[in-house]
Order: structure tokens, then sequence, then C-alpha cells
């Protein structure tokens, strides 16, 4: 729907639900859709006539915008991501509705990895008086932990008859565990997903006098932004034409993941740290002078280097180390075994690499750093000291998230065993050139 205002002049926001299962994250996702003017009239009317819909008063189950599963609609729960996209006149979003329930965390972490918002939502009326739930303390420090803005929402408020004693009561839980995780909330917001007050209206709640959540969206400004970020591009393949020209150059393809490179720029290929300036920028569709974070492009070089896919080119501010403390969500069923090496990811680059020390595993219940743990189970969030067998990028990952994050693997199950956030490099090696050797760990 065209509402004046050109698509591509709007900036984009990226943003998550969170919580505890039932808390009303599809419902809430789906309202936002459907006041928004998200929805086209035969998707409500599939959503009326759907096999599981369980009705509102206005004929539609909104959590069915979202659960598209079989199971997620049989079961009332979410199962899967489901990325919806929906604009208003001042912003364009990308939502990710993610599961709340403890055993699919995995699936909430892949849908953080992409965002820069998340609304943790609490349903305020099964909470009063009984504290938060686990799972919602849990993804309050795992958006933490994935450096996100965090918007509290305490849903179901018509069913305490939007009580500001409930309220203040659930805003006081919340902020003992933000205090602890050194969470800023953007707000706190009184809602009911399903009715649509504050949702992207005002509504009931006589005593809340900030924004409607929607409200609050279109004002967040995007963290994504960063202008000044350095330069880094995983290399993804290298190619090679014009053979029997007597110049012919190899391409280094890939995307740009941060930062900016423009023709002339002095580069660094890491790990061998050795120096090239960029001879030309190269698309399908022709010839660039610069490249932006989002560009997938083929640099050429003044030099030929003997780079390969998980190799990096990136500015000349780059370090690289092979040990790390770093921040980790343990994934896997098979629990973490001391000794045992992992396939490390970053980027394109794949390595080996061993825990060695576990610093403090939080606990769930009031998100405590706990020392001493010799194990790591299941949904378990850690810091560690990371070792790996050939050097990485030493980008901390809340300056750099595309290259600070990275994948621990089960090298026999080939299962993904933790994602992980590294936040200190502890052997940064000199910038001088240095041939890609390993080590044994």
């Amino acid at each position: 729907m065209f509402d004046g205002v050109p698509n591509e002049t709007r900036d984009v926001l990226r943003f998550m639900t969170a919580g505890s299962v039932d808390d009303g994250k599809s419902t809430l996702i789906g309202r936002l859709l459907y006041d928004s003017k998200g929805l086209m009239r035969d998707q409500i009317a599939a959503l009326t006539k759907a096999k599981h819909a369980r009705a509102d008063v206005d004929g539609i189950d909104l959590a069915l915008v979202t659960d598209g599963l079989e199971y997620e609609r049989e079961q009332g729960i979410t199962i899967d991501v489901a990325y919806r996209y929906f604009s208003t006149p001042k912003r364009a979003f990308v939502i990710a509705d993610a599961p709340g329930h403890e055993q699919y965390t995995r699936n909430m972490i892949t849908a953080a990895s992409t965002a820069e918002v998340a609304i943790i939502l609490i349903d305020g009326s099964r909470i009063v008086g009984k504290g938060l739930k686990p799972q919602t303390r849990r993804h309050a420090a795992i958006a933490k932990l994935m450096g996100l803005d965090v918007i509290v929402a305490i849903n179901k408020m018509d069913l305490l008859d939007w009580s500001q004693a409930a309220f203040d009561e659930i805003r006081e839980g919340f902020e003992r565990i933000a205090r602890t995780l050194e969470i800023a909330p953007l707000a706190y917001v009184p809602i009911s997903a399903r009715g649509g007050d504050n949702v992207a209206r005002r509504g009931e709640a006589a005593w809340y006098d900030g924004p409607s959540l929607l409200e609050i969206l279109e004002s967040t400004p995007p963290r994504t932004a960063r202008p000044h970020a350095a330069f880094r591009f995983p290399i993804q393949r290298v190619a090679r034409w014009g053979e029997i020209d007597p110049d012919a150059r190899r391409g280094y393809a890939g995307r740009v993941e941060s930062g900016v490179v423009r023709v002339g720029d002095e580069v660094v290929a890491a790990p061998s740290l050795l120096h090239a300036k960029v001879r030309e920028i190269r698309t399908f569709d022709g010839p660039l002078q610069s490249a932006s974070a989002g560009q997938s492009v083929t640099i050429v070089l003044d030099r030929d280097l003997d780079l390969a896919r998980g190799d990096a080119l990136a500015s000349a501010d780059v370090e690289i180390a092979r040990t790390f403390t770093a921040d980790l969500c343990w994934l896997d069923t098979q629990g973490w075994q001391k000794g045992r090496r992992y396939l490390l990811r970053q980027g394109t680059r794949t390595t080996h690499a061993v825990i060695d020390e576990i610093h403090y595993v939080r606990e769930v219940t009031e998100l405590a750093a706990v020392s001493g743990a010799t194990t790591l189970a299941l949904n378990d969030i850690a810091s560690v000291r990371l070792k790996a067998q050939t050097p990485l990028l030493a980008d901390a990952f809340d300056a750099l998230p595309a290259t600070g994050a990275f994948v621990l693997i089960d090298p026999v199950s080939h299962q993904t065993a933790a994602a992980g956030m590294l936040r200190t490099a502890h052997d940064v090696q000199p910038r001088d050139p240095v041939p890609d050797g390993g080590y044994e760990i």
C-alpha cells in the first residue's frame, strides 16, 4: 500500500520478540501487522478460515500470522523463526518472531543475530506475585550478549484490569535483572496484544502517558548504522579471468561486512598481514569506485597475494590473535567435554579450537555469574577462554558484530555446539607480515 513516502527513503529497523512460552509474541506481531495495514485482504480471509484458528472477537487469530507450521498451529506455540515485513510512513521494519520454549533457544539466537532491538514480552497475568520466568531471564541475558537494545512490553494487562500496581511490580522485577546484566531498557509499555491497546495506537491505562510500542520502534535509532566502522571483507572465493592477458589479475569475491573500501585504498590481508592496494572493485553490473557494508563485490588488488576462502581483506587497523575471552551460549544437547576440539567458524574461516577455561556460567534464577563450573550444558550462557589453532580476526563483537561473532561445531556430529561473541584478544600478534602457520592445541 503506497502511503506517499517512497520505501527507498526510509531506514530499516530489524527487531525481534523474545520471552517465555505463551507470553503472546506471535499475537503481538500479528497485531502490529494488522493495525499498520501490513496484511492483505486475502491473508485476513485465510486466517479467519484457518483450521486451528482460535478466533478473537474480531474474527481472526493474530498468532497465525507468523505461526505457519502445522505443528505450531496445532500446539499453539512458535517453533521456527518467522520473518515478516511492514512499513509505516516513518520507517520500514523486519520482524523476527522467535520461539519462547527452552527447547528452541537456538532458534531465538538465530533471530537475535540479525536484529537490533529485542522486545521482551512478559505475560503480566501469570507473573504478578510469582516473579519472572527462567526463559524470560535467559532471553534478557542473550539480548545483552548480542548487544541488542531492549524494550519491555508487559502484555495481557487487560486481564489485570490495567492495574498500575501490577505493572510497577513487574517492572521492578525486570529492573533487578537489568541491573545485573547492565541493561538499560528503552521503555516499559503496558499493552494488550489481543486488543491492540498501546501497540500501534494508544489505549487503556489512563495512568500511562508514554508512547505506544510502534511509536517507540519508529523513533529508535538503528544500531547497524556504523559509518566509521573498520573495513572487513571475508573472502568467499577467488576468481581469475583473462588467462591470455599478460595483465590478468585474481579477484577476491565476497561481501563487505563492515566499513567502506575505495579504489586506491591500502588494505591488509588477514591472517598473513600482507599489504596491497585496491586496483578495481567489480560487480556484475560494472565497476565501482567504492563499496560499503552489505554489498557483494569482487576486489582486484594491485598485486597477486596467495589468498583463499577463509582469508579476509581489512583496513590497516586489523589485528589477529589465537587466544580470546568469549561469551558462549551452548546449543548442543551433547555437553562440553574438557579437551575436546571443536570446529570454529568466523565468517568464511574455519579452524579448530578448544575451550581451555570456563570463567563463569550465568545462573538462570538471578543471572549471577557463578565461577568454578566444570561443564557446559544445553542453553548455558558462559564466559570462557578460547584457543584457536590458526589466527582469527581479533574483532570485539561490540565494535564489529559481523566478524566478532562465531560458532563452534562438533566435528563428529556436525551439530552447532555453541554461538559465541569475541570480547578480548589475549595474544595480539605484531602487524608485520607473518606466515599463516598453526600450532598444536
